[in-house]
């Protein structure tokens, strides 16, 4: 079977870059080929360290290209881009035609019926996909012009059994493998995918990354099984770990029990985080001092695990000494150190930033009905652990370890919770805080990051957002929706420019509130798609919503999507589209407000009077509103326009009377639009 082998040798290339290549060279070699009209059985990526790998299974020696016309520039054009259509596809300008098309007139060539080498193809098309590879970070050495992830050492490409040969800046591709180890370098020629696979394992390099990590997840089970652990593993660390290694040997490892007495969170980010380990939980759950390491060589004398025996209690002895002098430390008087902490150079330091989320968090605990005291205190401190040592060694701790200060020092649990839990959530699926302290300040901190953002015009782009203030602003929906919160965020926002204001921040952006509202309502379509509601509905919500209420868009769009297909959906829909395809037509002075007073029969009487019956559902409480018998109310009106519609001429010969049951349909319309757009509905 004809099969292609590329592989790309380098210096070590970090995991995520690795991973990333790795998968751009597949898809992009993958679809190349495709629109070249070159189909194969698979084609396999595979990646270590050093090598990223591709097997292309069942590939042609040659294809049949169908006889067929290339489109190409526009006539008119520039002749610098008539000639580079021309020499793209080595032709003459005798080779081209114009001919007319529903877009104008353009230029075209007819290719001919032929057979072309998979070997010719593959030769032009290799070096291009590997150049486009884009990486998030790249080098340049020597005085190469070639830019990769990392040096570039050589190129092995094998097309049926044979060296295909291409060059990419200053490296000619080869058939021989290379293998360095301990300083040893060994080479081999290789005809087949069997053949390098082979030479590889010899020199012990396992280049499948699946293989790797079903090693290492078998020797993780073996042992944990052994030992009564849980089976409670970072996946996402496992990734990074199966793409550092080239042939994977899983270590028992422990430290000393002394450091179990600090929180396991330290101990937990110093073998994650820091060193790349795995740290081991008993069948409980809890904590031990035992973890693994994964290391790229047999551990015969044992060094390895007492080198990293001794990495690990040295760091831990560290925290240790930084946990037991930033624990006495006042958090309250902390708070005037934050003043040497930057927030952000516009905006101020962080101790500013305490201030203005004491404040607001005042204003929300009397929309929530919480001790504004303690909300208040929660809030002054919830930065105050950016002072400590162990915080600066440990920035990923921030707030957990605000926590544990907060506890040692006699804090209510639930102010000390709102330390940690106030950063929550970091994502779509994260955990939400859920306590009154910790949700209050989550919400009060998001706000002041966004308004003060948007109000020095630092806003997201398109292709930017370096403040994270896409995920704020989803964190502070999630928060708001989640636990069902009815609070004023118009009030907040402004408040929150306010103090702005008084901190002397230069104001940049009038339109700060109405731009952050809307922000707030796009943030929803990524909430919605999660909870997988249908597209036109999620338009149908956003595109109707106005205001600060986004518990309401949230209510109403799970509603819709939950009835759309069934009795009151249908029924709410079909009765809608029956009126809007009359008022649809209509002229603009028809606004929806008719007069009791020309009505003529009791159709129109009755359709009026159950209107403004739902009209007074829809201005209620908004926490005391029920979506769900709105719903079913707009639904139950089928049968009144249908009564409607089989009784009443809209088309009266008096255009007083005409243009007033236009007015009675419109309104009708409207009151449906309240709840959101119908007419974005499918089928409408």
């Amino acid at each position: 079977m004809t099969e292609f082998l590329l592989e790309l040798y380098s210096e070590e290339i970090p995991p995520k870059l690795q991973i990333n290549a790795r998968t751009q060279l597949k898809q992009q070699l993958e679809t190349t080929l495709k629109n070249e009209g070159v189909h194969f059985k698979e084609c396999l990526a595979y990646s270590s360290p050093t090598r990223l790998c591709l097997h292309i299974i069942g590939i042609p020696e040659k294809i049949k290209i169908k006889e067929k016309e290339v489109k190409g520039p526009k006539t008119g054009v520039s002749e610098n881009i008539i000639q580079g259509f021309i020499k793209s596809h080595n032709i003459s300008d005798k080779d081209l035609f114009k001919k007319e098309t529903e877009k104008g007139e353009f230029y075209f060539l007819k290719i001919s019926e032929k057979h072309i080498l998979v070997e010719n193809l593959l030769i032009d098309v290799v070096p291009k996909t590997i150049s486009t590879i884009s990486w998030k970070k790249s080098m340049k050495w020597s005085t190469n012009n070639l830019i990769w992830g990392r040096p570039l050492r050589s190129i092995f490409a094998l097309f049926n059994g044979k060296k295909l040969p291409f060059k990419l800046q200053h490296l000619d591709s080869t058939d021989i493998i290379i293998v360095e180890q301990d300083l040893v370098s060994k080479s081999r020629k290789v005809k087949s995918f069997k053949e390098y696979s082979s030479f590889l394992k010899e020199n012990k390099i396992i280049f499948d990354q699946n293989e790797r990590q079903k090693i290492i997840l078998k020797r993780f089970i073996s042992v944990s099984n052994s030992k009564n652990y849980k089976d409670r593993y970072n996946h996402y660390l496992l990734e990074e770990v199966v793409n550092i290694v080239e042939n994977p040997h899983v270590l028992l490892v422990s430290f000393d029990k002394e450091y179990l007495k600090i929180p396991e969170e330290i101990i937990i980010s110093t073998i994650e985080k820091h060193q790349k380990y795995f740290p081991l939980f008993d069948s409980r759950g809890k904590l031990t001092n035992h973890f693994f390491v994964v290391a790229n060589k047999k551990d015969e004398k044992k060094l390895i695990s007492e080198g990293n025996k001794r990495v690990v209690d040295a760091r831990l002895a560290d925290a240790k000494f930084f946990w037991e002098k930033d624990r006495s430390k006042n958090l309250i008087k902390q708070i005037a150190n934050l003043k040497t902490v930057t927030f952000y150079e516009k905006l101020g330091t962080i101790y500013d930033k305490t201030q203005r989320i004491r404040n607001l968090a005042g204003l929300l605990s009397d929309e929530l009905n919480i001790n504004k005291e303690k909300v208040q205190v929660a809030a002054s401190i919830s930065k105050s652990d950016l002072c400590s040592d162990l915080v600066k060694e440990y920035p990923e701790l921030q707030g957990v370890m605000g926590k544990y200060f907060a506890l040692s020092q006699g804090f209510e649990e639930d102010v000390a919770n709102s330390i940690s839990e106030h950063y929550l959530p970091i994502g779509l699926t994260s955990a939400l805080p859920k306590k009154p302290f910790s949700y209050s300040v989550s919400v009060v901190d998001k706000i002041d990051s966004l308004v003060g953002f948007f109000l020095i015009n630092e806003k997201p782009t398109s292709s930017k957002d370096p403040f994270a203030l896409r995920r704020s602003a989803i964190g502070l929906l999630r928060v708001i929706i989640e636990n069902k919160l009815f609070i004023k965020l118009r009030d907040l926002i402004n408040y929150s420019i306010r103090l702005y204001e008084e901190q002397g921040v230069e104001i940049k952006n009038e339109n700060t509130e109405m731009e952050l509202l809307d922000f707030l309502k796009e943030r929803m379509r990524n909430i919605l798609k999660l909870k997988n509601i249908k597209t036109d509905i999620i338009e149908a919500s956003v595109s109707s919503h106005v205001g600060d209420n986004f518990l309401d868009l949230y209510k109403k769009s799970i509603l819709m999507n939950k009835y759309i297909h069934k009795d009151v959906g249908i029924k709410a829909i079909s009765s809608y589209k029956r009126a809007s395809n009359i008022t649809d037509k209509i002229e603009k002075g028809i606004t929806g407000r008719p007069d009791a007073v020309l009505f003529r029969t009791e159709e129109e009487k009755i359709l009026f009077e159950k209107i403004n019956e739902i009209r007074k559902a829809f201005t209620v409480k908004e926490s005391n509103k029920d979506y769900e018998n709105l719903l079913i109310r707009l639904s139950e009106t089928k049968q009144f326009t249908d009564n409607f519609f089989d009784n009443v001429v809209v088309n009266d010969e008096n255009q007083d009377i005409k243009n007033n049951r236009l007015e009675l349909l419109k309104m009708f319309c409207n009151t449906f639009n309240s709840f959101i757009n119908f007419s974005k509905l499918e089928g409408i």
